[in-house]
């Protein structure tokens, strides 16, 4: 190839997403090795590891999108963008899995790498599943297999964004194997039911049904697009218990994928049992951050430390390192211990109608405030700061809300940002891209009711155990989780909050198209009705 050929390649790599480079040398690649699992069915895998002979730490994954297309095949990036999404750039070794560890920088520092096709999929014998007991047993059986090879060192650590992230929660959660030592969950749901198919209770219709007909079906056959959803609904009606786990974790959480998710990392983080465990966040793209150099440098310095016992005072390290946003493009990052953060003052703001304002004290006139509930129209409150002001955490929009002509409702909430002049400020969205706002919630209020124990004060946990609707024009009362976030406001700039019955964002990838809304919302405010936005100043 030529030079100039040579170009071209990188700059079309570069367009689609990922920029590669060779396999180093003095690794040994040994491809479609069968695992057999407690009933006889072989999984395959395949295994990198370095030539030289000795005893190496595994870093695993298994994924549903074929454990040897590396990025070439991706058959994801694509159709990413197409539908005008960003992924950023990826510099990643030529035969990295979708979303997995990259082999040529993780065999070259001394480790292991094992990727897996599950049950049903690609080479793995069996009926394909998503997400089920079986797939995590499997999941265990091959850490197992894994922890006990002669170039093993008996440490295994789980590795990988998304589809395997997600597995990580499961194994983790419904199994104890013996060699698992440490997960990495980058950027992965742990509650189906309430990080992606039914955010606040309204049904997500458009991501779940595309990635059963697309990304899983090329894997396991196009009958896992009919398959997919009952199987899905199963996983999502017998949750993850992240109580169970108790390995070391370092998890990642990003402010820009809301609705998929965010809040699963952030509930996995604050809920797992295990003492060691950090929490990376940031606002930018998830695979390119993956593959970031500081991303990397605290995935290898975990993995050092707990799967190869280096005293190199990661376990010292802060337990949260959080990125706050000033614009997409300006970011302050540093150290914290705790999440939600020390020091955060969750303060009400009230909502007033009558400046359209977020205000300290609750409006001494009641007040109400209608919209539209079948079209793109929003209610707005500003709160202008006239001081520079952090706001991280959690926020729990609280409302009392009626319907004129209905027995429920949708609502849709963003928190945005606008500078000193009125323009507003955007940050990576889900779509990758400048599209993105401070945060989102979403609420269907007949699932309004919330679990007694796993709700905080500060993030509202609806416990999906009953629908009960309302009476046309029945005012009630309704708490929103908005979901966790970080940025920086200077004096003059505004917060402000938008309510609507209809997705606020439009991602051709992402919606909520099968709405209750009828007629028009009233939403009330003032002494009876102290509607309000929780806010978390730093």
């Amino acid at each position: 190839m030529s030079e100039s050929a040579a170009e071209l390649t990188k700059e079309a790599e570069a367009d689609l997403g990922a920029v590669t480079y060779p396999l180093p040398e003095g690794i040994i690649v040994e491809r479609d090795v069968r695992v057999r699992m407690r009933d006889g069915v072989h999984l395959e895998a395949t295994v990198y590891r370095p030539e030289k002979e000795g005893r190496y730490p595994v870093i695993m994954c298994v994924t549903a999108y074929g454990k040897d297309f590396g990025p070439a095949d991706y058959s994801t990036l694509p159709k990413i963008k197409a539908a005008g999404m960003a992924v950023g750039t990826m510099h990643i070794c030529e035969v990295t899995t979708w979303e997995g560890p990259d082999p040529g920088f993780w065999v070259p520092h001394g480790y292991a790498v094992m990727v897996a096709d599950p049950r049903g999929y690609y080479g793995s014998e069996g009926e394909p599943g998503v997400y089920s007991e079986e797939d995590a047993h499997d999941y265990a059986e091959l850490i197992e297999w894994a922890g006990v090879q002669p170039w093993s060192n008996g440490s295994v650590g789980l590795h990988g964004v998304s589809y395997l992230a997600c597995n990580q929660w499961m194994v983790a959660s419904k199994t104890k194997p013996s060699h698992l030592k440490a997960i990495v969950p980058w950027e992965g749901a742990s509650d189906f039911l309430r990080d992606v198919m039914e955010p606040g209770g309204v049904p997500e219709t458009r991501f779940l049904g595309g990635y059963y007909a697309g990304s899983l079906a090329r894997g396991a056959g196009m009958g896992i697009a009919e398959t997919g959803p009952a199987m899905m609904d199963r996983a999502a009606r017998n949750p993850f218990v992240l109580e169970n786990i108790d390995v070391p974790a370092l998890i990642c959480a990003s402010w820009s994928d809301h609705g998929l998710h965010t809040r699963g990392s952030v509930e996995g983080f604050v809920r797992i049992a295990s003492d060691q465990k950090w929490l990376y966040t940031h606002g930018g793209n998830k695979w390119e951050v993956y593959y970031s150099p500081d991303a990397v440098e605290w995935q290898k310095s975990f993995f050092d430390h707990f799967l190869k016992g280096e005293d190199n005072g990661f376990q010292d390290r802060p337990r949260v390192r959080l990125e706050v946003r000033d614009t997409k493009e300006r970011v302050e990052v540093r150290a914290e211990t705790a999440w939600p953060i020390e020091g955060t003052r969750f303060t009400p703001m009230y909502l007033d109608p009558a400046g359209k304002a977020l205000t300290s004290s609750i409006p001494e006139d009641a007040a109400r405030i209608e919209y539209d509930a079948e079209a793109k129209q929003s209610v707005e409150f500003d709160l202008i700061f006239d001081r520079r002001t952090e706001v991280t955490g959690p926020m729990v929009l609280k409302l009392w809300v009626s319907a004129k002509d209905a027995d429920d409702l949708d609502l849709f909430a963003a928190v945005r940002k606008f500078d000193a002049s009125g323009q507003e400020v955007f940050f990576c969205g889900k779509d990758g891209f400048r599209s993105g706002v401070v945060a989102l919630g979403w609420l269907r209020v007949s699932r309004r009711h919330l679990d007694p124990v796993l709700s905080r004060p500060w993030r509202p946990f609806q416990s999906f155990e009953r629908t009960e609707k309302v009476r046309p024009g029945e005012i009630v009362p309704v708490e929103m989780e908005i979901l966790p976030s970080s940025t920086l406001f200077e004096a003059g700039e505004t917060l402000r909050l938008a309510i609507s019955g209809r997705d606020i964002l439009e991602f051709s990838r992402f919606g909520h198209d099968d709405s209750v809304n009828r007629g028009r919302h009233e939403i009330h405010t003032g002494p009876d009705h102290p509607s309000h936005l929780l806010v978390p100043f730093i």
